[in-house]
Formats: structure tokens, C-alpha cells, sequence
């Protein structure tokens, strides 16, 4: 089999269903996936990057306003083409009709399910098969074959991309007494780092998932998981960042405006 067909089986599974109650003034609105940094929302951001790399298969787990995930790709042709509509006619002309070469399945998670749970429910959509994994609010150069090659070097169950976040806070090393052993103010090595998504994922991982919609995958999954010697870290040096706050989407929106968003890999 050839690489290209290892990767056009390989699908990517987008996490997209959460409120994102941190940042409100958008999210009130629309999924936090959905909110744009250049005209484009940051999942499409996420889908691209993993184009670039001949990933083009999709499924994102729906909740919060899953509906504005949905009409967004049922009309994604409308966004990316000049159109003539003639009313008198009931007709619609496109003009230069350009689309991803994605196929994307959307899967209705539940509302407030947590991220195992949402993991869980599109098992069926997997199969036996591994599969890609991330947050539909991060954006990162990763350089998602080699990930993968490492991935499959470790021969463990999971891949986690480990990152180093901007601006981390100082830590203190507190004594049992009370008192401040050692202030570090911006810690290096291992320590520092933290998952950023971007996940590889063996089937087996849907085992360590509770069958609850409760359960959230940073938790007992990934703990027992690490517990049994069954996860790899991959450490990413380059850039990476979380869409967390508001001021969070004004930086990537900076960063595009001035052609120097570091995540944009393709061309």
C-alpha cells in the first residue's frame, strides 16, 4: 500500500463541541471552533494544516451549537466562490467553484458531554483503525509526518504533542511548612511542557475510555494510560497556541494580518 492511501484512510478526529465559556463575547454566538482568525474560522485553520500533509479525512464532534458546524460545510462552496444569484429565475450561478478535498463527517456528541464521552461516540465512525486526534481551538507547525513516524517508532498505544506554552507563569516550590523554597520564573526543560493536542491514537485508546458521558480524556484515560507505560510524548520545538481568551484571538489575528502566523503551513 502506498503512503498516500495509508493516509487517506487515516481520519483526523476534531474535538468541537465544547462552549468556550472563556471567551463569551464570540462563543455566545457560535461554537468556539467556528470563531475566525483571518475571514476563516480556527477549525478550518486546523483542517488545513493537516491537509498539508495528505490528511483529508474528518470527523469532528459536534455539541454546543453544532448546527453552525453543519450549515457551514453543507454551504462551504458559497464561501469560497463568487456567485450570481437570479431571483427571477429562483437560480444560482457559482463562478470559479473551489473546495478542500475533504470528506467530513459531523457527529452529534450531546451538549454537555465531556471529552471521553465525546470520544466515545464516534468509535463507530473509526473502526479498527488508528486515527488522529486533536482540540478544535489549537493551532500549531507541527509537522504531522513526523509525528506520525515517531508515533509509529514508539509503538506505544498514544502520541501526545508536547508543547512549551508562551508567557508561562512563575512556579513556586513550597515547603510543607508554608514557606518558598525556590522561585522559578520561567522553568525550562520537561517540566515546562504541556499537552497541546494533536494527538496519535491506536484503537486500544477507546478502551481505556469509561462508557460514560461524563468522562473526560485528560483524566482517567490518559492517567492509566501513562500508568501502563502506553504513551508517547512528541516534543514539538516550534509554535503552538491555544484560542482560549479573547486577547488569545486578537494575538492569531495579528499574527495573520502581519503574514506572520507561524501555523500556516500551506500555501
Amino acid at each position: 500500500m502506498k503512503v498516500s492511501e495509508k493516509k487517506s484512510r487515516m481520519k483526523v478526529v476534531i474535538l468541537a463541541g465544547g462552549m468556550g465559556t472563556r471567551i463569551s463575547e464570540e462563543s455566545d454566538l457560535k461554537p468556539k471552533p467556528m470563531i475566525e482568525i483571518g475571514g476563516k474560522p480556527i477549525l478550518w485553520h486546523i483542517m488545513k494544516t493537516y491537509s498539508h500533509y495528505g490528511f483529508n479525512d474528518f470527523v469532528i464532534c459536534l455539541g454546543y451549537k453544532g448546527y453552525v458546524i453543519k450549515e457551514y460545510f453543507a454551504n462551504y462552496f458559497l464561501h469560497q466562490s463568487d456567485v450570481t444569484f437570479d431571483l427571477s429565475k429562483n437560480q444560482m450561478q457559482v463562478h470559479g467553484n473551489y473546495s478542500e478535498p475533504w470528506k467530513v463527517t459531523l457527529v452529534e456528541t450531546g451538549l454537555n458531554t465531556m471529552t471521553g464521552g465525546r470520544i466515545r461516540r464516534i468509535q463507530p465512525f473509526i473502526g479498527q483503525h488508528p486515527f488522529m486526534l486533536t482540540y478544535g481551538d489549537g493551532v500549531a507547525d507541527v509537522n504531522i509526518n513526523d509525528l506520525l513516524s515517531f508515533h509509529k517508532a514508539q509503538k506505544k498505544k498514544l502520541t501526545i504533542t508536547a508543547v512549551k506554552p508562551e508567557g508561562r507563569f512563575g512556579i513556586l516550590d513550597i515547603r510543607e511548612d508554608g514557606s518558598v523554597e525556590r522561585f522559578i520564573e520561567k522553568p525550562e526543560g520537561d517540566l515546562s511542557r504541556v499537552n497541546g493536542g494533536f494527538f496519535v491514537c491506536e484503537p486500544e485508546v477507546f478502551d481505556a475510555i469509561p462508557q460514560s458521558d461524563d468522562a473526560i480524556f485528560e483524566r482517567i484515560p490518559l492517567e492509566s494510560l501513562a500508568k501502563e507505560n502506553k504513551i508517547s510524548a512528541y516534543k514539538h520545538q516550534g509554535f503552538w497556541k491555544c484560542m482560549d481568551t479573547l486577547r488569545d484571538k486578537q494575538q492569531l489575528e495579528s499574527m495573520w494580518q502581519n503574514n506572520s502566523a507561524s501555523w500556516k503551513v500551506w500555501k
